[in-house]
């Protein structure tokens, strides 16, 4: 691995472990409509858009383990979904798909959507909870458009950083 590869990587280790921290502070992110977003998803994508599938996949399983550690739910749960999502999307993102901000939207708002409805799915329906469409409407729907919005910030960082680590190559 040649010096810029590893510069950026690292810088992207150190953006995942900067955003859980963000996450993870109590009253550093506004809530909306009772609903904080999970930057790492958004930060996870953005970097799979950038990077090839294997690297999109170790950051994408490494985002999603913070965010299982944060959440203190199943270990594994988030990590297993993000790697295989960021695995897929630096595939495509290296062979079909041209990497632009309307590409990213789309990508967050497909993966980011799955993401919340496996959560709902797994996290709450599956534990047999009364009023399903209630929570579906005022706390997960709320969360996954709260996420998918924080995908300018983390394309536009990503690819500022990207950009600038591989002209130095």
């Amino acid at each position: 691995m040649d010096k810029m590869k590893f510069i950026r990587y690292f810088a992207y280790t150190i953006e995942l472990f900067v955003v859980f921290m963000i996450q993870e502070t109590p009253g550093l992110i506004p809530e909306i409509l009772g609903a904080k977003p999970i930057i790492l998803i958004p930060a996870a994508l953005s970097i799979a858009l950038f990077e090839n599938e294997t690297a999109g996949m170790i950051f994408g399983l490494y985002g999603g383990l913070l965010i299982d550690f944060g959440a203190g739910g199943i270990m594994g749960f988030h990590g297993l979904i993000l790697s295989v999502m960021c695995y897929i999307i630096g595939r495509m993102a290296s062979d079909l798909i041209q990497t632009n901000f309307l590409t990213s939207m789309m990508v967050s708002l497909i993966c980011s959507g799955i993401t919340v409805f496996l959560q709902f799915v797994f996290f709450y329906i599956l534990y047999n909870y009364s009023h399903v469409f209630y929570a579906l409407w005022a706390h997960y729907l709320p969360r996954f458009l709260y996420t998918a919005a924080i995908m300018p910030v983390t394309y536009y960082f990503n690819r500022a950083l990207f950009t600038q680590i591989n002209d130095k190559e």
